[in-house]
């Protein structure tokens, strides 16, 4: 009978009730339960595992940079980092208020592995989350305008409650890209949060989008009542060579 009825479970898919019944025959707990707590026992089973299995693919969809968590942090003062203020934003309320987090600093000092730690632990909250390298994505933005899937791929950018940012302003936009940065961040402005990483101090952005009055626009939706992170000090990657493997902060 427990024979039939596990693979019912797998055909159905039940994979956490599955695993939780079978552990329970092979360890004769089956008898130590009564029939509720049976039951309660393969529902939570089931639900924690259909939890996990979701939280898995949205950080796969995700496609971070990094595999990165807040635990691994490290909060150098040189770095110029508030740990009171990275557990605010790793509660991940900033995004349910609509809320964008700009993170600055010098090449290699931890930007995008901070971003990624906090797009991480979103994913873990059951935050639909999208990471891009700004050029690459622009560069496909580019691409699917030729093929015909330019909306498409903007669809799957404005359905992302938090879009990643990375590497903003190392090249200049051209009329294109602006265009399409316009539409984004018109789409997604008070209705879902962006995190932006960038080695460029803010008030160097409006040159590297270029046309005053579309800057303009971008900047004022981007940047009114942001979160602002400085990332101060030397590289980090520098330091790896002499520090444990996840010391990125």
């Amino acid at each position: 009978m427990n024979t039939n009825t596990l693979d019912k479970m797998r055909r159905l898919k039940f994979y956490g009730m599955f695993h939780a019944f079978k552990s329970s025959i092979e360890t004769g707990q089956t008898t130590e339960y009564t029939a509720d707590e049976l039951l309660a026992h393969l529902i939570e089973a089931e639900w924690d595992d259909r939890q996990n299995r979701k939280i898995e693919r949205q950080i796969l969809y995700a496609r971070f940079r990094y595999k990165a968590s807040i635990e691994d942090l490290h909060y150098h003062v040189e770095r110029s980092i508030d740990r009171n203020q990275i557990m605010r934003l790793a509660d991940c309320t900033f995004i349910d208020r609509f809320e964008n987090l700009l993170i600055t600093g010098s090449t290699g000092i931890g930007k995008s592995y901070l971003a990624s730690a906090i797009g991480y632990q979103a994913c873990m909250l059951g935050y639909r989350v999208l990471y891009g390298s700004t050029p690459k994505l622009f560069a496909k933005l580019k691409m699917a305008k030729a093929d015909g899937s330019y909306i498409k791929e903007v669809s799957r950018i404005e359905k992302q409650q938090l879009l990643i940012l990375d590497d903003f302003g190392i090249q200049p936009f051209d009329s294109q890209s602006r265009a399409a940065l316009m539409e984004i961040i018109e789409d997604r402005h008070g209705k879902t949060s962006l995190i932006i990483t960038s080695q460029l101090p803010v008030s160097k952005w409006h040159e590297v989008i270029g046309e005053k009055t579309i800057a303009d626009a971008i900047l004022d939706r981007i940047v009114h009542d942001a979160h602002r992170i400085e990332l101060k000090g030397e590289s980090m990657r520098k330091k790896r060579s002499v520090a444990p493997e996840n010391t990125y902060l």
